[in-house]
């Protein structure tokens, strides 16, 4: 096992082995994408109460699962990178920052759309939004440390430590609608006991979230890849690659 985490770990295997991933990663999200689209947005009855408005769950949700996966696949990444020198951690926990920012302001703008007709107003500051926005800074300025600092292996250092102390932020996200007293809903999938939800819109929600799951993967990947030569650029490897695409 440790013997396949070095091997992959070093910038040239990771960007071989990348290469196969992608079509394949892209193509299952493609798939994904659009059985959870009819599912959710075609096939799934309408709430009873919120009524179609309620479809919205199909983006909000696992935009917002996706914001705290991705912070703790860049916090995880960056540990590595920080512990054990692995450059491949190190790009993916920086091609990963801006995607985690995306998925969050998502998660925020479709909860803002989705909050207007349910609490009648855009925003309010709720613990469960309050901490998302929290999120979306942390994220923000880790990608604003590593464009301000020129040294790479500095910046990922710097980064790295910055996300660590931001994972305190992942469970007060999760667990706001719990401890404290809030007008976003309480979990209806996550419970111990059965899911408050029907069968028939659960099924496309965990659809979607895997299509956006995919779709992490594919792009992180792609853009770990540019990473690597950004880093890699004056090594033998990636001079051969270039002189090999100008062939």
């Amino acid at each position: 096992m440790f013997e396949y985490f070095y091997k992959y770990g070093s910038p040239k295997p990771f960007y071989d082995l990348s290469k196969l991933f992608v079509p394949w990663l892209g193509g299952i999200c493609l798939v994904l994408l659009i059985a959870g689209l009819i599912g959710g947005l075609v096939l799934a009855p309408q709430d009873y109460q919120q009524g179609e408005s309620f479809r919205i769950i199909y983006v909000h949700v696992p935009s917002a699962w996706m914001s705290l996966f991705i912070y703790m696949v860049m916090a995880s990444a960056g540990a590595t990178g920080l512990i054990w020198k692995v450059k491949v951690s190190d790009a993916v926990a920086r091609a990963s920052a801006p995607l985690g920012a995306s998925f969050t302001f998502l998660a925020l703008a479709t909860g803002s759309l989705w909050g207007k007709p349910m609490w009648g107003t855009w925003w309010v500051w709720d613990a469960r939004l309050t901490s998302e926005l929290i999120l979306l800074f942390l994220y923000l300025g880790y990608m604003a440390l590593q464009t301000a600092i020129d040294d790479r292996r500095t910046a990922a250092r710097a980064g790295a430590i910055l996300a660590l102390v931001g994972v305190v932020n992942i469970p007060i996200i999760h667990y706001s609608v719990e401890w404290w007293h809030t007008l976003h809903q309480g979990p209806t999938i996550t419970k111990l006991d059965a899911p408050s939800i029907h069968t028939s819109m659960l099924v496309p929600l965990l659809i979607m979230a895997l299509a956006f799951m995919f779709y992490y993967a594919a792009v992180v990947l792609l853009r770990a890849r540019y990473e690597i030569l950004e880093s890699e650029r004056n090594s033998a490897w990636v001079s051969e690659l270039v002189e090999q695409r100008r062939g």
